[in-house]
Formats: structure tokens, sequence, C-alpha cells
């Protein structure tokens, strides 16, 4: 008979984990939420003199709009900006706290970004306010457009003290399906997957296990690490790739 697959989360440990647990369990499937993320404020704001700001991420807009309760620094006031958020989920944030959203590009990345800017930037000045782990596909596509890209470092991505459930299970194949959300997920959970000595066997585990990742640069940075890719979606959001790893994964597991 069919048996409950367990499927790995990544993201950080506030509501987003919560959803993601709450997503996988209405799936039919047994989550194994393992945080591979946590925020590091920096205290910095976005710059208000740009003619651009472009937010990445719901987190960034927090720290931007001062809703993080450990954070107590000035709201930031993007003055005349027309303001650019990558992906609805962003954009959403940005509308709650009280700012107009000008750009929402219809590929929700970096490069889906540039592509909507290229023909307006040149000679503009673009903030781009974000983690420190932000791709250099959308600076270096903004600056190649001519604009002149500033970045300011909002929080600092870290993998969080005691991860690594999710790489004892997968070594010992256990695992039947993993959801990376970012490259940085992946490095992560081979970091903590080397400090608890199974690398190697939680690699190979994931290679019997159904793997899915949001967007390419992610699936690039997997398969440059040895870990095959089954499921990117098309749409790069969390719900799509629960989804779609669940389903492609499901029917291969029986007792």
């Amino acid at each position: 008979m069919p048996r409950e697959m367990t499927v790995a989360a990544f993201r950080p440990d506030d509501e987003r984990l919560a959803d993601a647990v709450e997503l996988i369990e209405s799936l039919g499937a047994t989550p194994v939420p393992d945080p591979m993320l946590a925020v590091e404020p920096t205290g910095a704001r976005p710059r208000s003199d740009a003619d651009f700001v472009v937010l990445t991420s719901k987190t960034g807009v927090e720290l931007a709009a001062g809703l993080r309760s450990e954070d107590s620094a000035e709201r930031w006031d993007p003055g005349d900006a027309t303001v650019c958020a990558i992906g609805e989920p962003t954009a959403d944030v940005l509308r709650e706290a009280g700012y107009d959203v000008d750009v929402v590009p219809e590929e929700f990345s970096s490069s889906g970004l540039v592509d909507a800017l290229e023909d307006d930037v040149d000679g503009a000045r673009v903030e781009v306010a974000r983690s420190d782990h932000g791709s250099a596909v959308l600076t270096d596509g903004l600056a190649a457009a001519g604009a002149y890209v500033h970045e300011t470092i909002l929080y600092r991505l870290v993998r969080p003290e005691g991860a690594g459930e999710s790489a004892e299970l997968a070594a010992d194949g256990d695992l039947d399906a993993a959801l990376f959300t970012s490259s940085l997920t992946v490095e992560h959970f081979l970091d903590a997957a080397e400090e608890l000595g199974v690398r190697e066997a939680a690699i190979e585990g994931l290679a019997a296990a159904t793997v899915g990742v949001i967007g390419d640069p992610t699936r690039e940075t997997a398969e440059s690490l040895g870990i095959d890719v089954d499921v990117v979606p098309e749409r790069a959001d969390f719900e799509a790739l629960a989804c779609e790893t669940i389903e492609d994964g499901a029917p291969t597991y029986t007792e």
C-alpha cells in the first residue's frame, strides 16, 4: 500500500516554515522542517535618493519598513523612486506596509526584472536592497543596461545551529523528497551534512529521493555539487515547488 512521503523543507524558522509544514501536510505527506536559513539584520536601509529601488524579498521589505520587532531603525522612505519588487509575495508585503509598487516583472527572477527595466534605466540611479547572497545577475544586468547601481545589504543569511535532521534522514535512506528554495539552502544542507559526517551518504540518499528546486540558479548550484534535480516548477514559489515535487515523487513510494 502507498506510504506517506517524508518531505524536507528548509525555510527560515518563522511563519514561512509553519506555512510550509501546513502545506506539506495538506498534500498528504510528512513534513521534515529543517531550517537552513536564519536572518541577521544589518540595520541598513535602502537609499532614498535613487530613481529606482529594487526589493527582492519579503524579509527585505519587513526590515526596510521597520516591521521586525528586533529592528528599531527608522522606516525607509522611497521618495519619488520607482519601486520594483521581484515576485508578487514581495509586492504584496510592500503594499501591506503602505508602499506603492510600480514594477513587478512577469518572470519572478533577477533576469526577469532586468528584462523589465533594461529599456528605462540607462543613466538612472538604481538601488538594490537585499541579502548578502543576492545574485549578480541582477546588479550586472542593470549595470549593463546603463544604470548606476548601488547595493545595500539589509540582512545576512546564516545557517542556524542544529540544522541537519534532513541530511541524516537522507543519509539513512529515510527522506523521500527535498524542497530547496535557493542556492544557499543547498549549500547549507551540504555544510550541515559535512559537519555530521554524512555528506556523501546524504547526496546518495537524495539521488533516491525526489529533489525539487526553485529556479535555474538553484538547479545549477545543486547539480554542480552532485545533487540530481527532478523538479523545477515553472512558477517560482514554494506552493508550486511543494505540489509538483510531491506529485512527482508520490507514485514511486510503496511499502
